[in-house]
């Protein structure tokens, strides 16, 4: 039912409106433009299940019904330029980020209707194009919506409050995680509402695109990717408006590292090339060519990738006069190494990419539980193609005990989807406790 119900149809229930909520919010369209439209229940069921397109006209009231921004529409293409449903995407503009956020917490609030899809691969590519050939964008004069202005010492409140909720270890997030919802939502209402200067106008778009990317780390750890997805593409609407291109750029490898992970090597690839002709400081592509790798390696292109890895670790060691983004500087020579090595991995340099990844776990900070438990499965991965069983099964086996001690799904993922290639060693020491404990 979810394939064949009408794209207006997942997009009106996505924002909880029936049928006489979507026309009578349609009327209210027209009428502030002191025009009537003759839009009823019957005439939203007509579109939806007989296929009958609307006027141009009535398809500008559908997208303000719909809190979809004018420049997305394009009445010769109907119904595909509805956003959310179909893959489609809010394209970037300068009234976009509202939307985009406001779409992003509606996929959160509808996380569990069949209807939801992920965004494509071409919207996705044609989103990251727009992005780099955009430039930054130039903020100019005060917002002057709403009767309440936002100052200073509310937005210093907010900043500090996302900070300390982002950086909270791991194991606690699963209490945090729902505070950062309600922190979207309401910075989401303050651009939205209110009134502000252009100084906090900056700062507010800045906080929407951070809030957004650790909320999407947040649904990504947990396997909701279409969540992930929207909440990525409504940081890099903020922003693209705030003017801020390494987290823009950050973003968009956000959502290539999801395309990586769900086995769609190739749409990474075209996102990162896009990201790297946007960004500036030598951390972010550093990142961001180590990134490339891992998806250049995943479609066998071997000089390709080695010229990323060269890159990457070159660029890594780069001095700059700009502080390092706070999205990146968790990046260390134990991520290049591990990283480098499960590139290695993937083109078939078994034992040059054991010894990085054995290097980089070993440099590893304690703090970093998480990402030790991901790196712990690329050495199981790697023990196996050394055809050694027992020392892949204790790796694998200690991945899952720290994904199950911090409460990190997709870590343990990771750790069954190793399963298979363990079938062939059940006799090994360890494997028979591994198996037992990833079945449990």
């Amino acid at each position: 039912m979810a394939e064949t119900m009408h794209p207006l149809a997942r997009a009106r229930i996505a924002r909880g409106m029936t049928g006489v909520d979507l026309a009578r919010a349609i009327r209210d369209a027209a009428a502030r433009r002191e025009l009537r439209s003759g839009a009823t229940k019957q005439l939203i069921y007509k579109w939806e299940a007989r296929g009958v397109t609307p006027d141009a006209d009535s398809q500008t009231y559908i997208a303000e019904a719909l809190g979809i921004p004018a420049e997305a529409i394009d009445p010769g293409s109907w119904p595909n330029w509805l956003p959310g449903v179909g893959g489609i995407v809010i394209p970037l503009g300068p009234a976009s980020p509202v939307p985009a956020l406001r779409e992003a917490l509606r996929t959160t609030m509808n996380s569990r209707r069949s209807f939801l899809t992920g965004v494509s691969s071409t919207a996705l590519l044609a989103l990251a194009s727009t992005w780099s050939s955009s430039g930054a964008q130039a903020l100019t004069g005060e917002s002057s919506r709403g009767p309440k202005t936002v100052g200073e010492d509310l937005v210093a409140l907010l900043e500090e409050t996302s900070a300390r909720l982002t950086f909270q270890a791991t194991d606690q997030r699963q209490h945090t995680a729902p505070l950062l919802d309600a922190l979207l939502t309401t910075v989401t209402d303050i651009i939205d509402e209110s009134r502000y200067s252009l100084p906090i106008k900056v700062r507010l778009h800045a906080l929407a695109a951070s809030l957004s990317q650790t909320v999407g780390w947040h649904r990504f750890d947990h396997g909701f990717h279409a969540e992930a997805s929207q909440y990525w593409i409504a940081g890099l609407h903020s922003a693209h408006t705030g003017g801020d291109r390494d987290m823009g750029a950050a973003l968009l490898g956000d959502l290539a590292y999801q395309a990586s992970w769900r086995d769609d090597p190739r749409t990474a690839a075209g996102i990162l090339d896009r990201a790297l002709s946007g960004t500036r400081h030598p951390a972010a592509q550093s990142l961001l060519q180590l990134r490339l790798a891992r998806a250049l390696a995943a479609q066998g292109e071997r000089r390709a990738t080695l010229r990323a890895l060269t890159a990457a670790e070159h660029l890594l060691d780069a001095s700059s006069g700009e502080p390092v983004p706070a999205w990146c500087a968790w990046m260390s020579p134990a991520d290049l190494a591990v990283d480098s090595g499960q590139a290695l991995l993937d083109l078939g340099d078994t034992r040059r990419a054991h010894q990085l990844i054995r290097e980089g776990h070993e440099l590893l900070p304690p703090s970093r539980d998480k990402t030790r438990g991901v790196f712990l499965t690329y050495q199981a991965r790697s023990h196996l193609d050394l055809r050694e069983p027992e020392r892949a099964a204790a790796a694998a086996l200690e991945a899952l005990q720290v994904a199950q001690r911090i409460g990190a799904p997709r870590c343990a993922a990771l750790v069954r989807d190793l399963v298979p290639s363990f079938e062939a060693y059940r006799d090994a020491q360890g494997v028979t406790e591994l198996l037992y404990q990833v079945a449990a």
